[in-house]
């Protein structure tokens, strides 16, 4: 069968920040999105009706629109997660996350069930998720590993993380309206990177991102998980972005997105690739959200490990006012970076240390032979450092201790560092 041309329609979101919402489970797309898209998407069409399976033509507009209008309460499934970001190994063979079974238990508040110790591991390789969804109040993730999982589940107020590896469990209370804040059902104390690691997440994220910077366009129809779906394509209009092109497959029938996949510029396989391969629209079993440690697992307070870490934060911050102390002049304590232009190529920043006492110090001895062994020495106005580059992410450290990071070419970071030091 032949496969139309997708046709390009570009236009501007606000952000999410209109006032019109709709009752939805976490993983869903605001309504937002869709109002805006709708008044200011473009009128010239893209359809989708070639390709397998065969589907009714529909155009991005309504396509965003089916996403946004998705009022799916229940959910269960496997998702597979793929991230191949070039990100260098660490000597020894040792993973980026530090969380090992039984091992290092003692890492952060909770040890091994800490969510904190787990979300790095998801930053490289494949990883296989089971989740279940029951409204706001419910959800349940559980990353499958060879020989152990690890368990995320908010019940209400409880929320309760366990690891099978080291036997280990954390409890937290989350707030009983913790569901109505920006990201429905998703209770203080669980970690982004867990709550954003499914197609709905990702696809909310990508859509927000979208203005006029953007092209969107329809693409072939595809089958996820034994389930019929438009694709919708995301392509930065700007030279300097890394990103190549992001594709959403969408339940034809629901308009949940069941699979998102990023392609860096350069080519080769996705850089991150999340979907399902598995998903029911039932609603999932009661008991698929009830956890009680296991006979002589650890369990930890996280309530009680977060007010030591916030009288942890006080006495730094005490510290640093103490007369005599060297206060560190980073945007708001660590809080935050300052961004450098918008959409596809914004790129955060970093001051460093700077001033005679910090200039220079990171390229002497053995500090700067590490960095050349990891880095890209370049030079520009703003003087000298390195470029450290992944196949998305892209950072330049200047030898001041600057840091410039974004999904962004070399040149891109090189012109941002001139551009602040005129």
């Amino acid at each position: 069968m032949p496969r139309n041309e997708p046709t390009e329609v570009t236009g501007e979101w606000d952000g999410g920040r209109s006032t019109k919402r709709r009752k939805a489970v976490r993983y869903a797309v605001p309504v937002a999105v869709a109002g805006v898209a709708a008044a200011t998407i473009g009128l010239v069409p893209a359809f989708a009706g070639s390709g397998s399976p065969d589907l009714p033509k529909i155009s991005a507009q309504d396509l965003i629109a089916k996403i946004a209008k998705s009022d799916v309460q229940q959910l269960s499934g496997t998702v597979q997660v793929t991230t191949d970001l070039g990100l260098p190994s660490l000597p020894g063979g040792a993973g980026v996350g530090g969380f090992g079974g039984g091992q290092g238990g003692e890492k952060g508040a909770g040890g091994a069930a800490s969510p904190q110790s787990k979300l790095t591991e998801l930053a490289s390789g494949t990883h296989t998720l089971r989740v279940a969804v029951d409204g706001p109040e419910k959800q349940r993730v559980s990353i499958v590993g060879g020989s152990a999982d690890y368990t995320l589940i908010h019940n209400g107020t409880d929320v309760w993380a366990y690891d099978s590896g080291s036997n280990s469990a954390m409890h937290h209370t989350a707030p009983r309206d913790a569901h109505r804040g920006p990201q429905r059902g998703a209770p203080e104390g669980l970690p982004k990177g867990l709550q954003g690691a499914t197609p709905q997440e990702l696809a909310q994220q990508a859509l927000k991102a979208a203005g006029d910077t953007t092209s969107v366009t329809v693409g072939d129809t595809a089958k996820v998980a034994g389930r019929d779906a438009y694709q919708l394509v995301i392509k930065p209009k700007q030279a300097a972005s890394t990103v190549g092109s992001i594709r959403v497959a969408v339940d034809a029938a629901n308009g949940v997105p069941l699979k998102f996949t990023l392609t860096p510029k350069s080519g080769g396989p996705a850089a991150i690739d999340v979907g399902y391969t598995r998903v029911d629209f039932a609603r999932p079993a009661a008991d698929s959200f009830s956890f009680t440690p296991p006979k002589g697992a650890k369990v930890v307070s996280g309530d009680q490990a977060a007010r030591q870490h916030g009288k942890d934060l006080k006495d730094l911050k005490d510290l640093k006012g103490a007369k005599g102390s060297t206060e560190h002049k980073g945007p708001k304590d660590f809080g935050g970076f300052d961004v450098l232009g918008k959409g596809w190529t914004s790129i955060a920043t970093l001051k460093g240390a700077g001033g005679p006492a910090g200039k220079d110090q990171l390229t002497k001895g053995d500090a700067g032979k590490f960095l050349d062994s990891l880095g890209t020495k370049v030079t520009g106005g703003f003087g000298s450092g390195h470029v450290f580059s992944t196949r998305l992410v892209n950072a330049l450290v200047t030898d001041d201790g600057t840091v410039y990071v974004g999904a962004v070419d070399k040149q891109a970071l090189i012109a941002a560092a001139d551009a602040a030091k005129k």
